[in-house]
């Protein structure tokens, strides 16, 4: 008797889906090269616990430098989610960075980090 629907031999992930305020346990077997989702409450957890596995992104916030200023730093965050992979590369450009006051809430700080399409905003005014 054949078992055509999942590889055995490898242990099913768990992945908490964040996509809505439920937060089910999906469980994601790989099998045959198709990534199977169980337990998702609803369509949207099938395509976060498919994002997951493929590429999987995070917010990401941090602070840079201001010159001219009463505050040494503005916070600042990626305006969508950012590779995973990439998001140490990401924090060290920003540590490289220096800007001059004033600085406007929403104003772009970074422009397309590190070629990901995403850009880096400023979470608040500074005068």
């Amino acid at each position: 008797m054949a078992h055509h629907d999942v590889n055995h031999n490898q242990e099913p992930m768990e992945i908490i889906c964040v996509a809505c305020p439920k937060g089910c346990r999906l469980e994601v077997h790989r099998a045959q090269g198709e990534i199977l989702v169980s337990n998702a409450g609803c369509k949207q957890g099938k395509e976060y616990a498919i994002g997951e596995i493929n590429d999987p992104r995070r917010m990401v916030a941090s602070t840079v430098r201001v010159n001219s200023s009463l505050h040494p730093l503005v916070p600042v965050y990626t305006e969508f989610p950012f590779p995973k992979g990439k998001i140490k590369d990401l924090l060290h450009e920003i540590r490289g960075v220096q800007i001059n006051a004033p600085v406007k809430i929403r104003q772009v700080i970074i422009e397309n980090a590190l070629d990901a399409g995403i850009n880096i905003i400023a979470s608040r005014d500074l005068e």
